[in-house]
Protein backbone atom coordinates (compact mmCIF):
# COMPACT_ATOMS: atom_id res chain seq x y z
CA UNK A 1 0.00 0.00 0.00
CA UNK A 2 1.36 3.60 -0.92
CA UNK A 3 0.61 6.73 0.76
CA UNK A 4 0.62 8.49 -2.51
CA UNK A 5 0.68 12.33 -0.65
CA UNK A 6 0.76 13.32 2.55
CA UNK A 7 -0.89 16.84 3.11
CA UNK A 8 -1.48 17.69 6.86
CA UNK A 9 -3.45 20.93 7.21
CA UNK A 10 -2.22 22.07 10.69
CA UNK A 11 -0.92 25.23 12.33
CA UNK A 12 -0.99 24.13 16.00
CA UNK A 13 -2.08 21.31 17.99
CA UNK A 14 -5.52 21.46 18.06
CA UNK A 15 -5.99 21.75 14.28
CA UNK A 16 -7.74 18.89 11.89
CA UNK A 17 -5.26 16.54 9.79
CA UNK A 18 -6.34 15.93 6.58
CA UNK A 19 -4.40 12.85 5.02
CA UNK A 20 -4.72 11.50 1.26
CA UNK A 21 -4.15 8.23 0.34
CA UNK A 22 -4.43 6.00 -2.64
CA UNK A 23 -4.77 2.35 -2.43
CA UNK A 24 -2.35 -0.35 -4.80
CA UNK A 25 -2.64 -3.70 -6.05
CA UNK A 26 -1.91 -5.30 -3.44
CA UNK A 27 -5.18 -5.49 -1.83
CA UNK A 28 -7.27 -8.82 -0.92
CA UNK A 29 -3.60 -10.51 -0.52
CA UNK A 30 -2.75 -12.19 2.69
CA UNK A 31 -1.98 -8.92 5.24
CA UNK A 32 -3.82 -6.57 2.78
CA UNK A 33 -7.87 -6.11 3.87
CA UNK A 34 -10.29 -4.18 0.80
CA UNK A 35 -12.61 -3.04 3.41
CA UNK A 36 -12.62 0.68 4.11
CA UNK A 37 -12.07 0.88 8.15
CA UNK A 38 -9.71 -2.60 8.27
CA UNK A 39 -7.23 -1.00 5.40
CA UNK A 40 -7.31 2.72 6.50
CA UNK A 41 -6.42 0.83 10.50
CA UNK A 42 -3.33 -0.89 8.23
CA UNK A 43 -2.48 2.76 6.52
CA UNK A 44 -3.18 4.69 10.16
CA UNK A 45 -2.25 2.64 13.09
CA UNK A 46 -1.86 5.31 15.46
CA UNK A 47 -5.40 5.43 15.19
CA UNK A 48 -7.74 3.04 16.75
CA UNK A 49 -10.05 1.42 14.68
CA UNK A 50 -13.30 2.68 16.62
CA UNK A 51 -11.64 5.87 15.51
CA UNK A 52 -11.57 5.35 12.15
CA UNK A 53 -15.05 4.17 11.98
CA UNK A 54 -16.59 6.99 13.76
CA UNK A 55 -14.58 9.42 11.69
CA UNK A 56 -15.86 7.18 8.84
CA UNK A 57 -19.46 7.16 10.56
CA UNK A 58 -19.25 11.43 10.36
CA UNK A 59 -18.36 12.09 6.97
CA UNK A 60 -14.79 12.41 7.46
CA UNK A 61 -13.54 9.96 4.34
CA UNK A 62 -13.96 10.47 1.02
CA UNK A 63 -14.18 8.01 -2.16
CA UNK A 64 -12.78 9.02 -5.24
CA UNK A 65 -14.47 12.39 -4.39
CA UNK A 66 -17.74 11.50 -2.70
CA UNK A 67 -18.06 11.29 1.00
CA UNK A 68 -18.29 7.59 1.95
CA UNK A 69 -20.24 6.97 5.49
CA UNK A 70 -19.90 2.75 4.35
CA UNK A 71 -17.21 1.15 7.14
CA UNK A 72 -17.77 -1.74 5.07
CA UNK A 73 -17.35 -0.63 1.36
CA UNK A 74 -14.70 -2.81 -0.39
CA UNK A 75 -11.85 -1.06 -2.23
CA UNK A 76 -10.20 -1.71 -5.34
CA UNK A 77 -6.78 -0.97 -6.61
CA UNK A 78 -6.46 2.96 -7.65
CA UNK A 79 -9.10 4.17 -5.13
CA UNK A 80 -8.21 7.74 -3.78
CA UNK A 81 -9.02 8.59 -0.48
CA UNK A 82 -8.73 11.32 1.96
CA UNK A 83 -9.78 11.41 5.50
CA UNK A 84 -10.05 14.52 7.76
CA UNK A 85 -8.62 13.63 11.33
CA UNK A 86 -10.34 16.26 13.62
CA UNK A 87 -8.38 17.46 16.65
CA UNK A 88 -8.32 14.45 19.58
CA UNK A 89 -10.39 15.81 22.41
CA UNK A 90 -7.46 15.97 25.37
CA UNK A 91 -8.40 14.15 28.70
CA UNK A 92 -6.99 16.40 31.78
CA UNK A 93 -3.26 14.47 32.08
CA UNK A 94 -2.42 15.20 35.53
CA UNK A 95 1.21 13.77 37.42
CA UNK A 96 0.36 11.17 40.11
CA UNK A 97 2.93 10.01 42.55
CA UNK A 98 2.64 6.34 41.87
CA UNK A 99 5.53 4.05 42.87
CA UNK A 100 7.13 2.46 39.73
CA UNK A 101 9.53 -0.19 39.59
CA UNK A 102 12.24 0.83 37.30
CA UNK A 103 14.40 -1.90 35.62
CA UNK A 104 16.33 0.43 33.48
CA UNK A 105 16.52 4.30 32.59
CA UNK A 106 19.16 6.89 30.81
CA UNK A 107 18.55 10.15 29.02
CA UNK A 108 16.80 8.47 26.45
CA UNK A 109 14.66 5.49 28.03
CA UNK A 110 12.58 3.77 30.68
CA UNK A 111 12.01 0.16 31.34
CA UNK A 112 9.37 0.29 33.72
CA UNK A 113 7.75 -3.62 35.64
CA UNK A 114 4.58 -2.95 35.47
CA UNK A 115 2.11 -4.41 38.06
CA UNK A 116 -1.16 -5.55 37.67
CA UNK A 117 -3.98 -3.57 37.80
CA UNK A 118 -2.18 -0.63 36.18
CA UNK A 119 -3.91 0.78 32.44
CA UNK A 120 -0.99 2.53 30.79
CA UNK A 121 -2.51 5.18 29.59
CA UNK A 122 -5.86 7.50 30.93
CA UNK A 123 -9.18 5.92 28.62
CA UNK A 124 -12.88 6.45 29.53
CA UNK A 125 -13.34 5.30 32.55
CA UNK A 126 -9.59 5.48 33.83
CA UNK A 127 -8.38 8.62 34.07
CA UNK A 128 -6.05 8.68 37.07
CA UNK A 129 -4.08 5.73 38.35
CA UNK A 130 -2.44 4.93 34.88
CA UNK A 131 1.41 4.87 34.13
CA UNK A 132 0.68 7.80 32.37
CA UNK A 133 -0.20 9.90 35.08
CA UNK A 134 2.86 8.19 37.56
CA UNK A 135 5.35 8.68 34.36
CA UNK A 136 4.71 12.81 34.11
CA UNK A 137 4.84 12.90 37.75
CA UNK A 138 8.64 10.78 37.52
CA UNK A 139 9.63 12.57 34.49
CA UNK A 140 7.73 15.79 33.67
CA UNK A 141 10.02 18.05 31.69
CA UNK A 142 10.75 15.13 29.27
CA UNK A 143 7.57 13.47 28.07
CA UNK A 144 5.41 16.56 26.89
CA UNK A 145 4.37 15.55 23.51
CA UNK A 146 6.48 12.41 22.73
CA UNK A 147 3.91 10.10 20.75
CA UNK A 148 0.79 12.12 21.17
CA UNK A 149 -0.86 14.52 23.72
CA UNK A 150 -2.95 11.04 25.84
CA UNK A 151 0.15 8.79 25.53
CA UNK A 152 3.37 10.65 25.72
CA UNK A 153 6.20 8.41 25.73
CA UNK A 154 4.21 4.73 25.13
CA UNK A 155 6.28 3.09 22.77
CA UNK A 156 3.63 -0.47 22.71
CA UNK A 157 1.04 -1.48 25.71
CA UNK A 158 0.09 -3.95 27.85
CA UNK A 159 -2.94 -4.98 29.32
CA UNK A 160 -3.92 -3.70 32.45
CA UNK A 161 -3.91 -7.47 34.33
CA UNK A 162 -0.92 -7.99 32.61
CA UNK A 163 2.65 -7.58 34.19
CA UNK A 164 5.98 -7.15 33.36
CA UNK A 165 8.65 -4.76 31.27
CA UNK A 166 7.47 -1.81 28.92
CA UNK A 167 9.64 0.46 26.90
CA UNK A 168 9.15 4.31 27.66
CA UNK A 169 10.68 6.91 25.36
CA UNK A 170 11.75 10.47 26.68
CA UNK A 171 12.77 11.72 23.03
CA UNK A 172 10.52 12.27 19.56
CA UNK A 173 13.80 10.37 18.09
CA UNK A 174 13.79 7.44 20.57
CA UNK A 175 10.27 6.75 20.46
CA UNK A 176 10.39 6.71 16.98
CA UNK A 177 13.42 4.34 16.62
CA UNK A 178 11.78 2.08 19.32
CA UNK A 179 8.38 1.48 17.61
CA UNK A 180 10.03 1.04 14.17
CA UNK A 181 11.98 -1.73 15.39
CA UNK A 182 8.98 -3.52 17.03
CA UNK A 183 7.21 -3.03 13.60
CA UNK A 184 10.12 -4.39 11.91
CA UNK A 185 10.39 -7.21 14.76
CA UNK A 186 13.95 -6.52 15.30
CA UNK A 187 13.16 -5.78 18.87
CA UNK A 188 11.86 -8.80 20.96
CA UNK A 189 9.33 -9.60 23.80
CA UNK A 190 9.49 -12.57 25.54
CA UNK A 191 6.28 -13.62 27.56
CA UNK A 192 5.70 -16.32 30.50
CA UNK A 193 2.29 -17.12 30.97
CA UNK A 194 0.87 -20.46 32.64
CA UNK A 195 -1.97 -22.40 30.82
CA UNK A 196 -4.67 -24.82 31.51
CA UNK A 197 -3.96 -28.49 30.00
CA UNK A 198 -0.46 -29.80 28.94
CA UNK A 199 0.08 -29.37 24.94
CA UNK A 200 1.45 -32.49 23.46
CA UNK A 201 3.94 -30.82 21.21
CA UNK A 202 6.80 -29.22 23.16
CA UNK A 203 6.79 -26.33 20.78
CA UNK A 204 4.98 -24.54 18.07
CA UNK A 205 3.79 -21.05 16.69
CA UNK A 206 0.39 -19.92 16.20
CA UNK A 207 -0.35 -18.21 12.50
CA UNK A 208 -4.05 -16.89 13.02
CA UNK A 209 -5.29 -13.44 12.34
CA UNK A 210 -6.50 -11.13 15.12
CA UNK A 211 -9.34 -8.39 15.02
CA UNK A 212 -12.46 -7.01 16.63
CA UNK A 213 -14.84 -9.66 18.15
CA UNK A 214 -18.17 -9.66 16.20
CA UNK A 215 -20.71 -9.11 18.55
CA UNK A 216 -18.33 -8.31 22.22
CA UNK A 217 -16.71 -4.98 21.39
CA UNK A 218 -14.87 -5.63 24.45
CA UNK A 219 -12.80 -8.64 23.48
CA UNK A 220 -10.97 -9.62 20.57
CA UNK A 221 -11.53 -12.91 18.56
CA UNK A 222 -9.90 -14.68 15.58
CA UNK A 223 -11.00 -12.83 12.61
CA UNK A 224 -10.42 -13.81 9.03
CA UNK A 225 -8.18 -11.31 7.17
CA UNK A 226 -11.20 -10.58 4.56
CA UNK A 227 -13.42 -9.16 7.56
CA UNK A 228 -11.35 -6.87 8.31
CA UNK A 229 -8.53 -9.36 10.86
CA UNK A 230 -4.98 -8.81 11.11
CA UNK A 231 -2.14 -11.13 11.08
CA UNK A 232 -0.79 -12.31 14.31
CA UNK A 233 1.64 -14.98 15.00
CA UNK A 234 2.51 -16.32 17.97
CA UNK A 235 5.73 -18.41 18.90
CA UNK A 236 5.57 -20.69 22.03
CA UNK A 237 7.35 -23.26 23.90
CA UNK A 238 6.77 -25.25 27.00
CA UNK A 239 8.81 -24.39 29.82
CA UNK A 240 7.53 -26.71 32.41
CA UNK A 241 4.69 -29.80 32.57
CA UNK A 242 2.89 -28.87 35.88
CA UNK A 243 0.33 -31.78 36.15
CA UNK A 244 -2.98 -30.38 34.25
CA UNK A 245 -1.14 -27.28 33.87
CA UNK A 246 1.76 -25.89 31.99
CA UNK A 247 4.30 -22.73 32.20
CA UNK A 248 4.66 -21.61 28.69
CA UNK A 249 7.12 -19.16 27.20
CA UNK A 250 6.23 -16.93 24.33
CA UNK A 251 7.63 -14.72 21.78
CA UNK A 252 5.92 -12.23 19.71
CA UNK A 253 6.08 -11.71 16.21
CA UNK A 254 3.41 -9.66 15.99
CA UNK A 255 1.39 -7.29 18.36
CA UNK A 256 -2.13 -7.43 18.74
CA UNK A 257 -4.45 -6.48 21.24
CA UNK A 258 -5.10 -9.54 23.33
CA UNK A 259 -2.87 -11.40 21.36
CA UNK A 260 -1.28 -14.33 23.41
CA UNK A 261 -4.54 -14.44 25.36
CA UNK A 262 -6.62 -14.94 22.30
CA UNK A 263 -3.88 -17.41 20.60
CA UNK A 264 -3.93 -19.53 23.46
CA UNK A 265 -7.65 -19.65 24.10
CA UNK A 266 -8.19 -20.52 20.17
CA UNK A 267 -5.99 -23.83 20.62
CA UNK A 268 -7.87 -25.05 24.36
CA UNK A 269 -4.69 -23.94 26.55
CA UNK A 270 -6.26 -20.24 27.99
CA UNK A 271 -4.24 -18.44 30.37
CA UNK A 272 -4.61 -19.32 34.15
CA UNK A 273 -6.85 -16.55 35.55
CA UNK A 274 -8.14 -14.56 32.43
CA UNK A 275 -11.68 -14.39 33.02
CA UNK A 276 -12.26 -12.81 29.43
CA UNK A 277 -11.19 -15.91 27.39
CA UNK A 278 -10.10 -18.39 30.46
CA UNK A 279 -12.13 -21.00 32.13
CA UNK A 280 -13.01 -19.32 34.98
CA UNK A 281 -12.41 -21.62 37.38
CA UNK A 282 -10.48 -21.21 40.74
CA UNK A 283 -6.72 -22.47 40.82
CA UNK A 284 -6.39 -22.01 44.93
CA UNK A 285 -4.56 -18.76 44.71
CA UNK A 286 -5.77 -15.32 44.33
CA UNK A 287 -4.35 -13.75 41.11
CA UNK A 288 -4.96 -9.76 40.19
CA UNK A 289 -5.66 -10.52 37.08
CA UNK A 290 -4.27 -13.50 34.11
CA UNK A 291 -0.69 -15.31 34.97
CA UNK A 292 0.92 -13.42 32.09
CA UNK A 293 4.26 -11.84 32.37
CA UNK A 294 6.12 -9.73 29.89
CA UNK A 295 9.27 -11.63 31.19
CA UNK A 296 11.91 -9.88 28.80
CA UNK A 297 12.36 -7.17 26.67
CA UNK A 298 15.02 -6.71 24.00
CA UNK A 299 15.84 -3.18 21.74
CA UNK A 300 18.68 -2.17 20.55
CA UNK A 301 19.42 1.48 21.78
CA UNK A 302 18.39 4.85 19.84
CA UNK A 303 21.98 6.43 20.48
CA UNK A 304 24.48 3.84 21.45
CA UNK A 305 22.83 0.94 18.94
CA UNK A 306 23.86 -1.75 21.93
CA UNK A 307 21.64 -4.33 22.47
CA UNK A 308 19.73 -3.75 25.53
CA UNK A 309 18.20 -6.50 27.09
CA UNK A 310 15.80 -5.94 30.60
CA UNK A 311 13.89 -9.24 32.20
CA UNK A 312 11.60 -8.22 34.97
CA UNK A 313 11.45 -10.27 37.76
CA UNK A 314 8.00 -12.65 38.17
CA UNK A 315 5.72 -10.67 40.90
CA UNK A 316 4.83 -12.72 43.73
CA UNK A 317 1.53 -13.98 42.92
CA UNK A 318 3.21 -15.53 40.16
CA UNK A 319 5.42 -17.45 41.75
CA UNK A 320 2.65 -18.58 44.00
CA UNK A 321 0.63 -20.02 41.73
CA UNK A 322 3.37 -21.92 40.49
CA UNK A 323 4.70 -23.36 44.16
CA UNK A 324 0.89 -24.09 44.91
CA UNK A 325 0.51 -26.25 41.57
CA UNK A 326 3.99 -28.06 41.81
CA UNK A 327 3.36 -28.89 45.28
CA UNK A 328 -0.45 -30.55 43.91
CA UNK A 329 1.60 -32.19 41.36
CA UNK A 330 3.78 -33.75 43.98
Amino acid sequence: MNICDLSINATGANDRQILSLQADEQLGEESRSDRLDSWLSEQLPNLSRSRIQKIIKDGGVTLNGAICKAKKTQLKPGDYLQITIPAAQPLELEPEEISLDILYEDDQLLIINKPAGMVVHPAPGHHRGTLVNALLAYCPDSLAGIGGMQRPGIVHRLDKDTTGAIAIAKTDPTHQHLQAQIKAKTGGREYLGVVYGAPREPSGTINLPIGRHPVDRKKQAIVPIEKGGKVAITHWQIQERIGNYTLIHYQLETGRTHQIRVHSAQIGHPIVGDKIYGKGKSVGVNLPGQALHAWRLTLQHPVTEQTIQVCAPLPKTFQTLLEVLRQRRS
